[in-house]
């Protein structure tokens, strides 16, 4: 496949990425990711590892397609936040009491069989002890409201109050996770730069 024929999945799902600077309702159509699922702060070594172990096998899944002539570009990390509290209250749980499934969106042609290969291929090398946890699985989350956050991870109660408060005035109350698609890496944007889409299933 032509380099300008790579896949792109935000071109081609737009619609579900939009980066609003004030809450808006999404319709997000069932995809795939692939997944790996853990609990504590985001800043504990088991999610830095397991981050480390989703993008290595994200990788490798990439380059068996490309070599099968469907290349496509690797998504951003995404994550599923929740407690055993209520649905959107997850912030106000503490990050050590959070659950958190990592997420990274893939082709709908991207099969089990490709994971299954790929994870054999990194554990080969001695690499991402955890790769053997990533799971492909589809997704289903509907109608969401969603919103761009732009600043630090702590901030995001503000904007997290602003789409109650829309959700509220639409009839509507949170029934899925918190959903988090990072569009900055931490280690290279400033915290007050980071740009963050937050989707909130709706119901």
């Amino acid at each position: 496949m032509a380099a300008d024929k790579k896949l792109d999945l935000y071109k081609v799902h737009k619609a579900e990425y939009v980066t609003p600077k004030k809450p808006v309702l999404v319709h997000v159509r069932p995809a795939r990711y692939l997944t790996i699922t853990g609990e504590g702060a985001p800043a504990c070594a088991e999610f830095q590892n397991k981050v480390g172990a989703l993008y290595s096998v994200a990788f490798t899944v990439k380059m068996t397609r490309k070599f099968a002539g469907q290349d496509y570009k690797v998504c951003h990390l995404e994550g599923l936040y929740w407690t055993k509290g209520k649905a959107g209250e997850v912030l106000s749980a503490g990050p050590s009491a959070l659950n958190w499934k990592l997420l990274i969106r893939v082709p709908e042609f991207s099969k089990k069989a490709d994971v299954d290969a790929a994870v054999k291929t990194v554990r080969a090398k001695g690499k991402a002890a955890d790769a053997a946890k990533v799971r492909l699985e589809t997704i289903n989350e509907g109608q969401c409201v969603q919103m761009l956050h732009v600043g630090p991870y702590s901030r995001e109660s503000e904007t997290l109050a602003r789409m109650r408060e829309f959700a509220e005035q639409k009839g509507l109350s949170c029934r899925g996770r918190h959903h988090e698609i990072y569009l900055s890496d931490p280690r290279r944007v400033p915290a007050e730069r980071l740009r963050t889409i937050i989707r909130h299933p709706m119901g």
